[in-house]
């Protein structure tokens, strides 16, 4: 059960980033998954930039093979810490910012 008190972990990497064979996004929801964190959402970006100021964008065609991903994970914090721990030596690029969550509902059905 996931309190009020929640946290929401959100990681910004590439379309074209990978882990273990697989899109880095896919990676990260299976073993968020794996790991029981209460949910997961993949985003994908029109335009962004990040660490090295190169714009990604989808209406540039040569740059549009790369769109800027946003993974978001909600839980509680401590799992979030303990789950950024675990992935964050697969992550080469990018970046993840954790803020506090006010969980309205979580509900299934």
């Amino acid at each position: 059960m996931l309190s009020n008190d929640g946290a929401l972990l959100r990681i910004f990497i590439g379309e074209q980033d990978k882990s273990h064979g697989k899109p880095l996004c896919e990676w990260l929801v299976l073993e968020a998954k794996k790991r029981g964190l209460a949910g997961a959402t993949v985003l994908r970006g029109m335009m962004g930039y990040g660490a090295n100021s190169r714009i990604h964008t989808a209406k540039i065609e040569r740059l549009s093979e790369d769109l800027p991903i946003i993974v978001e994970l909600v839980d509680t914090r401590e799992n979030l810490e303990a789950f950024l721990e675990y992935i964050n030596p697969e992550i080469h690029g990018g970046m993840a910012t954790l803020e506090k969550a006010y969980v309205k509902f979580y509900r299934d059905g």
